[in-house]
């Protein structure tokens, strides 16, 4: 039978969210009803809110997820009740030319539930958050998003893994490919930037710059790794990092900001033969303009990495093992635990930069913390 159950919608853009009932379908084929039980307020959900990704109002709000599966549909594989799961917006096919290729963290196809959760106060179909929708008690979602992983691990850390954490660390192992001894700079400290130089010191990167221009976010990046810090508003970004590293540039310059001022930077910022990867999200009207001669003469490579260049069933379970080995801090992520109604908070807070994750908590009954 259908449940109803609490969870967080955005009505139309910019207006404050609500918590309100919503009625989650039994899972069909291909499906899985998850019990949520920690979700981490992201950017992207303000996106949403604020009509930047699109106008499919209304939004069931929150993708970084974790949880336990409840039930499955027919022909459902992947993961069985009782399973401790982490949730992911790549639910790769297996069939595209991406897939067929044998590079499905690339997957053109990727699926998510074919029921929809509606409002229980009006049978109104609501748009799942990257397919996803997990500031609630319970979401329904296809099978494939749901990554089985160690039931030891805090839910409110490894939940993290299913957006921005992964975006970062993937950003500068799996698409910038730092490795031993390489240089890396990361432009913007955020929750994305901080994995990405977290992920730099596990890869053996000697040499890890994080630059912004908020001193409190410099100091927390050298908790995760950071051997110098450069305040972009009152240091040349460009020179710094080049002489940081020997008057060269750095091997990989890490742009998580999605800025055009600060994607040149990174651009120069680099090493001949150098990589740059661009995470952060830019606006659809930013343009960046480079000479082609300079493009040409640097060599190296220009990247975008989508969702950190992951593979949830591989990337998911090895670093909640790195994690669980105390080699990579996921709890330090966590600025703070809240509940459903405290989501358009964390967004004021997030906004203002206090914050790497809040992170919505709910009670193993599903009753929100």
């Amino acid at each position: 039978m259908p449940q109803t159950v609490k969870g967080v919608v955005a009505r139309t853009k910019g207006a404050d969210v609500e918590v309100v009932d919503i009625v989650v379908p039994d899972p069909g084929p291909g499906e899985a009803v998850v019990k949520i039980e920690s979700c981490g307020v992201c950017h992207t959900d303000l996106h949403y809110r604020e009509g930047g990704i699109n106008d499919e109002f209304p939004f069931l709000l929150g993708h970084e997820a974790a949880g336990v599966v409840e039930a499955v549909g027919e022909g459902v594989t992947e993961v069985a009740p009782g399973d401790f799961v982490v949730l992911n917006w790549r639910a790769v096919c297996g069939q595209c030319r991406a897939c067929a290729k044998g590079k499905p963290w690339y997957c053109f196809a990727t699926h998510n539930a074919e029921q929809k959760m509606t409002l229980a106060e009006t049978g109104e179909e609501l748009t799942p958050a990257l397919g996803i929708g997990a500031f609630i008690e319970k979401t329904l979602v296809a099978a494939g998003q749901c990554t089985k992983v160690d039931a030891e691990a805090e839910a409110a850390a490894v939940g993290l893994l299913g957006c921005g954490v992964m975006a970062g660390f993937g950003a500068a192992v799996n698409t910038g490919g730092v490795g031993r001894g390489d240089s890396i700079a990361v432009i913007g400290c955020g929750g994305v930037g901080d994995a990405a130089i977290a992920g730099a010191q596990v890869a053996g990167a000697t040499t890890i710059i994080a630059v912004d221009v908020d001193e409190r976010k410099l100091e927390t990046a050298k908790s995760f790794g950071a051997t110098h810090t450069v305040n972009g508003s009152t240091e040349d970004v460009v020179e710094r990092i080049r002489e940081l590293t020997g008057g060269f540039g750095a091997d990989v310059v890490v742009e998580a900001v999605g800025r055009p001022e600060t994607y040149e930077q990174a651009f120069y910022a680099r090493d001949l033969a150098g990589t740059v990867v661009l995470v952060g999200v830019p606006t659809p009207e930013q343009e960046v303009t480079l000479p082609m001669i300079e493009i040409f003469g640097r060599g190296g490579a220009l990247k975008s990495s989508w969702y950190g260049d992951c593979l949830p069933s591989r990337d998911f379970p090895m670093l909640v093992d790195l994690y669980r080995q105390g080699r990579f801090d996921l709890e330090a992520f966590v600025t703070e635990r809240i509940g459903l109604g405290d989501v358009e908070a964390a967004f004021d807070k997030m906004h203002a930069g206090d914050v790497l994750r809040s992170v919505v908590v709910l009670e193993q009954d599903g009753a929100s913390a």
